[in-house]
């Protein structure tokens, strides 16, 4: 009897692990995926020069409704391929909306170089992230209330610095951003590994924005540390 209980439990342990790699796979996939419409948008938003019309308080409204938006209707539609589509459709806007700072930055003489680096370096911290929380075997699930309140500051402090146009003020927030979402992305894989998160649409949202919001952070400390004039 004893080991027939230990056979069943062995077989349902393997049948949670199979479906928890499943996700994770499936999230790595589609992540990778929505590399190409970000790109597209940003290559988009560059070349047509849409992205100097998203700055100051009217970028700021179309970024924040179209993302809320979007989550939205991600959220509502996570269940089936629709949701992909919608994810695929927000991962355009936002480089619609990196190219902006992406054109700005390739400005400068060495701006080619700023945004590969920035691309690499955001890459090397998401293979951390995602080494780490393979290792860690402990819950870190009790992270994400502190790291809630750090996003609603640099939130916060973001808007207040769109108005104000302090350098040293969006160099600090860029720092706090970069620590922040790379925190975000080890909660994040841990919670897919974990089996905290079931859904690969909605974990590859998540793992989406902190990606964006890491390579976006670099890429203005790069721009700011980095750039040169021709």
């Amino acid at each position: 009897m004893t080991d027939q209980i230990q056979t069943i439990s062995y077989r349902d342990d393997v049948i949670v692990s199979t479906e928890r790699n499943k996700v994770l796979r499936n999230t790595y996939w589609l992540l990778a995926l929505t590399m190409i419409p970000t790109v597209l948008g940003a290559w988009m938003g560059v070349a047509t020069g849409v992205g100097r019309y998203l700055s100051g308080g009217l970028g700021l409204i179309v970024f924040l409704a179209g993302t809320f938006g979007f989550i939205y209707a991600i959220q509502k539609t996570k269940d089936s391929a629709k949701g992909v589509v919608v994810l695929l459709g927000f991962t355009f806007f936002m480089g619609l909306m990196l190219s902006r700072m992406i054109g700005m930055v390739l400005g400068f003489s060495n701006g080619t170089s700023l945004v590969m680096t920035a691309f690499g370096g955001t890459a090397g911290v998401f293979f951390l992230m995602a080494s780490l929380a393979t290792f860690i075997k402990r819950d870190i699930s009790g992270m994400s209330k502190w790291l809630f309140v750090g996003a609603i500051v640099l939130m916060v402090g973001s808007i207040v610095n769109i108005f104000v146009g302090s350098t040293v003020g969006m160099m600090v927030i860029s720092m706090m951003a970069i620590g922040i979402f790379s925190a975000y992305m080890l909660y994040d894989i841990k919670q897919i590994i974990d089996g905290g998160e079931t859904n690969y649409i909605s974990a590859t949202l998540a793992l989406y924005l902190d990606l964006v919001n890491v390579f976006q952070s670099l890429l203005a400390l790069l721009g700011i540390m980095g750039g040169e004039r021709e």
